[in-house]
């Protein structure tokens, strides 16, 4: 079985959103980080001050077709105009892996049993 991590960088009121996307499609395990982002472009707010807005980064270790069908998901809750996006999703590929639950890779197993 190939593992990916999956991260999503998202503003903070999308956060909630795509954590319960990403539980719904069998995410285990998510771990949530603050963080705070420059954009290329300044945003103007009240009196001419600049407020890019705190963002969440969410963190998962996924089956590697799991992940996939995840990003998708999560990228139509981030994007949902296809020329406004409110993050960014990736993943990359896992070589060596070690403390993840047994009981997640079972429920791997049986996601990958359930898609062949």
């Amino acid at each position: 079985m190939k593992f990916s991590a999956l991260v999503a960088i998202v503003p903070e009121d999308l956060e909630q959103d795509c954590i319960d996307e990403a539980r719904e499609l069998g995410a285990g395990g998510i771990t949530v980080m603050s963080g705070r982002g420059i954009s290329n472009t300044a945003k103007k707010t009240f009196f001419g001050l600049t407020y890019d807005g705190s963002q969440s980064v969410l963190l998962m270790v996924l089956e590697k077709g799991l992940s996939l069908e995840i990003l998708k998901a999560l990228q139509k809750v981030v994007m949902p105009d296809p020329r406004d996006s409110q993050g960014l999703i990736f993943t990359v590929p896992l070589e060596h892996l070690g403390g993840i639950d047994l009981a997640q890779v079972e429920k791997f197993e049986q996601h990958l049993k359930d898609s062949l």
